[in-house]
């Protein structure tokens, strides 16, 4: 397993990003993974070398290189719920000022980019996210249809993506926190996924709340992270 620390060149200037890559064979299909709102940082640097390991380029882009390079926000080694509300006060103007259009100019950088490493193969690639990164993810798909093959987003407000939804045409899984969507809700979403005639499957997954993937926060979840992985994987083996 071979690991990097990358610049991507953006309309904007330079976002610094993780790379975690198998050490040999390929050329490998990519993985564009955006990660939750708290950023890179060692659970995500696992997470990247886990999915690496399965034989793909995995890219985790820092989406508010904006306001510097990671890390953005120092973050205790455990964020517990103790240390939320002063690293929330900070966290949420980054994210209000990632308006739509500054996403989608920086998907078209890290695509461009991932796209064009030499480890990476000619074929479509994916986009995961977590969190608030779901919700790039989804954007990132909806605005590249030739060139995003698989979706996943794992506890993140994809239903903040409105009309975009309409435009995937990628193979799609969303992994919702029981505390994050309503039966209702899913309901009202996959309603939605329905009618655009996407590929997907959508869920609840059991007993948890939001943040269940991440191991570095009091939200974690071990069996739904297994669930998580037992979703991810295949959905990117069959489409990349």
């Amino acid at each position: 397993m071979l690991t990097t620390t990358l610049q991507i060149p953006t309309a904007d200037g330079q976002a610094d990003a993780f790379a975690a890559f198998p050490g040999e064979g390929g050329p490998h299909p990519g993985v564009l993974m955006y990660p939750d709102g708290f950023g890179i940082r060692p659970v995500l640097r696992d997470m990247a070398r886990e999915l690496a390991g399965h034989g793909y380029y995995v890219l985790v882009p820092n989406v508010f290189y904006r306001t510097g390079p990671t890390p953005v926000l120092e973050l205790p080694e455990h964020i517990g719920e103790e240390a939320r509300p002063a690293i929330f006060a900070r966290l949420m103007p980054l994210i209000e000022a990632h308006t739509t259009e500054r996403v989608l100019r920086d998907a078209d950088a890290y695509l461009r980019f991932l796209t064009t490493r030499p480890e990476v193969g000619a074929g479509p690639v994916a986009v995961t996210g977590y969190c608030i990164g779901g919700l790039l993810a989804t954007r990132t798909a909806a605005a590249h249809p030739d060139q995003v093959a698989a979706l996943a987003a794992f506890h993140a407000p994809v239903q903040a993506a409105g009309p975009d939804l309409h435009r995937l045409t990628a193979r799609v899984h969303f992994g919702h926190a029981e505390t994050d969507l309503t039966p209702e809700a899913l309901g009202e979403l996959n309603r939605t996924l329905d009618a655009a005639g996407i590929d997907y499957t959508s869920e609840i997954y059991p007993g948890t709340v939001h943040g269940f993937t991440m191991s570095d926060t009091d939200a974690f979840d071990p069996a739904a992270l297994r669930l998580h992985w037992d979703r991810l994987l295949p959905l990117l083996a069959e489409n990349t």
